[in-house]
């Protein structure tokens, strides 16, 4: 099993993992062994580095297939999904195709049994002390430039008590920090329940045993539901930190992103988080070089990030994308190295900002979780840090530290994006922030 892309893609491979698993079937994932009866490969399919990489990686096994190192060569996933007709005329030697939502199907074309029951249950590929819990499938959002709700399909919503279930499976198996996922985190419920839920999701969630931190990901700035900022400055288990993607701030971009908010509310937005939860991190994602994006607006973006001063923050370039809004209604003029220029520039301008904001933290204590041992250094993150997209914590210490040990981390010194610190008292594992 190969997985491409992002978090959302590695639960769904997951949950096929543990269909074969339970079949009896010996699967490795990410592996680099070869003489697989069967690779399935779980693409993505969402911008154009993206793609390319799911297209590499299909070619990459085809080849593998003809010199007999592995057998059969299925693919699966967003790519798959968005251009089935297209791959089966290009790269014929694939055995199969399937869709997004072809699970039983693969698992009873690789010769298993699909079983209804194990439905919430996964074989986890992530470190055994954390997990992402899916909480929704597809999108209603209608932004110019992305192709989800092509490929996803529209927003449907996973039933709380499903997803209880699902969090007490995985607490069972050692989990102890839950990160929530969707293309939007913000809608949850409102297809099923007439209204939007998450509050009332992570009022359940935080009942489970095991669990210590419930992280947010991928909200989304319009109809925010700003009940869940009480409970996040209320409940140890959620932590004070939200990934919540602004992509721009200036109007007309806004305007032709078809984003549903401005500028200011924007700005009130961020000032309200952080008026209602004191210490929290945020994450965002912004996007350069949209159609419409001239260097007045660019200059907008700069001073968004500056005065803002995101705890974490990334950039990508804007792709033209088939068959989105965008593609058919707005012109991509702006040059690919502008595009560049712009993002480097905002990257320059968030390294200093996260320098900064690191050097405040030395001397002060923080929880960490343990991930792993690398070299001579304990690795760990605080409440503020997902894993593989944010800061880390390097810790000097003797002793034996197990992935997954909650410990009390002194800051000693600070780099543009990690964090370096010494152990100031005993391994804990109570839910103290």
């Amino acid at each position: 099993m190969v997985t491409l892309g992002c978090s959302k893609n590695l639960v769904d491979s997951e949950k096929l993992l543990c269909q074969l698993h339970r079949s009896g079937l010996r699967v490795v994932h990410n592996s680099e062994e070869t003489g697989a009866d069967i690779v399935v490969i779980n693409t993505c399919g969402f911008i154009g580095d993206a793609k390319e990489e799911s297209v590499d990686t299909i070619l990459n096994f085809i080849q593998a297939k003809e010199r007999g190192e592995v057998g059969q060569v299925f693919v699966m996933g967003c790519l798959s999904e968005r251009y089935k007709t297209e791959l089966q005329n290009e790269i014929p030697d694939v055995d199969k195709y399937f869709g997004v939502n072809d699970l039983a199907k693969i698992v009873e074309s690789i010769g298993a049994s699909y079983s209804e029951h194990l439905i919430g249950e996964r074989f986890l590929t992530t470190p055994s002390h954390y997990a992402y819990l899916k909480v929704s499938e597809g999108c209603d959002r209608k932004c110019s430039f992305c192709a989800i709700p092509m490929i996803r399909g529209k927003h449907l919503s996973v039933p709380e008590e499903q997803l209880v279930h699902e969090a007490e499976f995985l607490a069972g198996k050692g989990v102890k920090e839950l990160i929530l996922i969707a293309q939007d985190l913000t809608y949850y419920g409102l297809d099923l329940y007439g209204k939007r839920r998450l509050a009332s999701l992570l009022e359940k969630l935080t009942d489970s045993k095991g669990i210590e931190w419930i992280r947010l990901h991928y909200a989304y700035p319009a109809g925010f539901p700003e009940e869940v900022l009480v409970l996040m400055r209320e409940n140890e288990k959620i932590c004070r930190y939200l990934d919540i993607p602004f992509q721009h701030v200036s109007d007309p971009v806004l305007k032709n992103m078809r984003r549903g908010n401005t500028r200011r509310q924007s700005y009130e937005l961020i000032r309200k988080f952080r008026a209602e939860v004191p210490g929290l991190a945020l994450r965002t994602t912004l996007m350069v070089g949209h159609p419409g994006e001239g260097e007045k607006e660019f200059r907008e973006l700069l001073d968004f990030v500056r005065q803002m001063r995101f705890d974490r923050l990334g950039v990508f370039c804007y792709s033209e994308e088939e068959n989105t809004w965008g593609a058919k209604h707005l012109q991509d003029t702006i040059a690919e190295d502008v595009k560049q220029e712009r993002m480097e520039e905002i990257m320059d301008l968030q390294a200093g900002i996260s320098l900064e904001l690191n050097r405040d933290k030395i001397g002060k204590q923080y929880r960490v979780v343990i991930d792993r041992k690398e070299g001579a250094y304990f690795v760990g993150r605080t409440e503020a840090d997902s894993p593989e997209v944010d800061n880390e914590v390097l810790i000097t210490n003797d002793s034996d530290l197990a992935p997954g040990t909650f410990v009390h981390v002194r800051i000693t010194k600070a780099e543009e994006f990690d964090l370096f610190g010494e152990l100031e008292v005993t391994p804990s594992t109570g839910n103290t922030k």
